[in-house]
This record gives structure tokens, sequence and C-alpha cells, in this order.
């Protein structure tokens, strides 16, 4: 059978690679520090999971859903006025997507035709180029570099291009690369949309997972934002309930609509006591989400402590549960150094190639063990060798 050449446009699973070559190592006995997935080896908070589990004892709760309920709606526009102080969101503001994966995988579908232009970060997290790709457009990378400390450089992209793209993927705090916007940088990006009418499409994943400085916040937060951008929201990090596959997209009434009618056709809704789950997390309590940030931050500190005492570079992590790790001993080649690290140390991470061709020579590390087992890890990449 001859299959969709679209299937060409997209490169191999890095992580199932990496996955059956732990899975080999594992099975001959060795030690495994696995921090190539970002997955939180935190707990849903308890309150959620009540939630879950009084709602699937009605059985007309098992239906379809075939829509967003009201008080689920409004629970978002209250939390962004709660934790974010952004007044004005409305019900037609808002829709569910399942997972921020889901929602940018098919964004482009109710954006894009085909050959459109759209401005994505590179290094990015790797949905960003396929929901391009697959709704058929062109992708215009714009680099994030250590000359600019990994954030977006507006006066550095094209002006031409800029013309050309429909909209810009802004991503922070950043997955690979751990940056963190500004209230400055923010302007700067509000003003470029302006400028050059494109969309910013914001990706917010991180909020609650920033270390050195202020709170993290929201893009909607910001003069201007409302008129020229939508923001993915996700409950994954901050609740941990990753598998459930809750986000949002929130923003402009009229690109939400587009997005919704799109999504009507080829789902039924999110599942209705994931989506009492989603309200619960809400409406409920936030102490545990900051505690959790500053144990992600003790995390951060173990291994970016360690790395450096061994002669590493220190690696860029001022939010998200990643840090980016430039190579060791002037190595280049990601995909070899990481395979050098796990047959040697048995660490795991994840090639900054596979992020994107401005991730070569770095590497991403997930902040998904307690600090004594990144430090464990640190420990087994000095035995092995592997220093700066």
């Amino acid at each position: 059978m001859k299959f969709s050449s679209r299937l060409d446009r997209f490169g191999d699973e890095v992580f199932a690679a990496l996955n059956n070559r732990r899975v080999a190592l594992e099975a001959e006995g060795r030690t495994i520090y696995n921090l190539s997935v970002g997955t939180p080896d935190f707990e849903p908070y308890p309150h959620v999971v009540d939630a879950v589990a009084q709602a699937i004892q009605d059985p007309q709760m098992w239906k379809y859903s075939l829509r967003d309920l009201p008080e689920l709606k409004q629970a978002v526009c209250d939390y962004y006025v709660r934790r974010f102080g952004v007044k004005g969101i409305t019900p037609d503001m808002v829709c569910s997507v399942n997972g921020t994966q889901e929602g940018v995988g098919v964004f482009g579908l109710a954006m894009l035709d085909e050959g459109d232009t759209v401005l994505v970060p590179d290094p990015c997290y790797p949905v960003f180029e396929a929901g391009v790709k697959i709704a058929g457009g062109e992708l215009a990378y714009y680099p994030l570099n250590a000359e600019h400390d990994f954030l977006p450089y507006v006066e550095g992209i094209d002006p031409a291009v800029a013309d050309r793209a429909k909209y810009m993927i802004v991503s922070l705090p950043a997955n690979p690369v751990g940056s963190v916007g500004t209230p400055e940088l923010y302007a700067q990006i509000i003003d470029f949309a302006r400028e050059h009418d494109l969309l910013i499409v914001h990706d917010n994943a991180y909020s609650d997972i920033t270390f050195d400085g202020p709170r993290g916040g929201s893009f909607l937060q910001y003069p201007g934002a409302l008129e020229v951008g939508v923001e993915f929201f996700s409950l994954s990090k901050s609740f941990n309930v990753t598998g459930a596959r809750i986000g949002f997209l929130v923003g402009r009434p009229d690109v939400v609509a587009a997005f919704s009618k799109l999504r009507s056709q080829i789902d039924f809704g999110m599942y209705l006591p994931l989506q009492k789950a989603a309200i619960a997390a809400l409406t409920g309590p936030l102490d545990e989400v900051e505690h959790q940030r500053l144990m992600y931050q003790e995390r951060r500190d173990a291994l970016c402590d360690g790395l450096e005492a061994i002669g590493w570079q220190r690696p860029n992590a001022h939010g998200s549960m990643f840090v980016w790790a430039k190579l060791p001993g002037g190595r280049v080649d990601s995909m070899a150094f990481c395979e050098e690290l796990m047959e040697r140390a048995g660490v795991i991470v994840t090639p900054g190639a596979s992020f994107g061709p401005h991730g070569e020579g770095y590497v991403r590390m997930a902040l998904v063990l307690p600090p004594e087992g990144l430090r464990a890890a640190v420990d087994a990449i000095e035995a092995a060798g592997i220093v700066g």
C-alpha cells in the first residue's frame, strides 16, 4: 500500500529510539537515570483526583460532552483574573483542547492555506513544526541562541519574512531552552505583531515553573496582547495531570471560534469527568503549586550546580522543567553524545538537534528526579569521565 506523502514531512521519533535502548540497558541490570521525557513525577492533587472519582460515578458523565461546560469556561476566565491578573477574558474567548500537543498540532489546519508561512522558534518543541507541516505551511525559523539569552530577538527577523507570516509561535517559559520572558520582551513582540499584521500564538505550559525572579505569568496580561494573540494554556505541568490531556486555547474570539469550528469536525469534546477535574484545579487552592515550584528550583540547583562543578558550562535554566546544557569537552554532535552518555553513564537525555538546527551542540535534561537522584546522575557522569 502506498501511504500519504504527507508522512515524508516528518523525521524519526527520537524518544522512541532512546526508550528502546533504555529498556535494553535495564534488562542488563544497568542503573539508568532517565532525564529525557518531561513527565512530572509529582502526584496530582487530591481535590483534582476526587473531582474525577466523583464524576465517573454518574452515568450521565459517560456520554459525549459535545461542548465545554459553561462552568468550565467561566472557571478559566476567573482563573486568568486570579492567577494572572488578566481581566476581560470571556467564555467566547475559551476553548478546551486535549492537551497543548493536540491543540498546536491541529491549529494550523484552522489558520493556514497551503504554502502559508509561520515563524517558529529554533530550537522548539517539535509539535510547533509538526503542526505547520500537517497543514501544508512553510516554516520560517527565528533562532534562540546564547547571544540573546535564548530569547526571541525580533529585530533579527527579516521584515519581508515577517510580512509573509500568518502567525508567530512564541513559547515562554521555553521548552527546551529554559528561558523566561520579560515585560520588555513581550512589549516588543506585541509591537512586532502589529507592525507585520501577524498573530502571536503563545504556548504557556510552564507559567508555574520559573526560577530566580518574579512568578511566571501569561502573555495575555500585557497591553495589546488580546488584540494580536491567543495562548495555549495547559494544566499538565502545574497540576501533574499530563496523561489527562487538559488544556485550553484562550484569547482573540475570532481565532478561538475558527479553532472551535475545526475541532467540532474531528472530536466530540473533552471527557466530562476531565472537565470536572479541570474545574477543581482552576478553582481550588494554589499553595501546592507554589510549593512544587520551589521543589523544581531545588532540583534545578542540584543538577546545574553539579554539572558546573565537574566542568560543564552552567546550563540555561530559568524556567520550565528542563535545563539546556552545552555539550562538554568540545563535542558538537548531540545525538552521538546522547548515545555516549547513555552507554557510559546510564544517563538518558534528549539531543538538542531534535529540537531544530540551532539545537545542535546542546542537550535537554528534564527535572524528573528528586535532588538526590539528579546528584547521583551527575556522579555517574563524572565517574564515566564525561567532564568539561
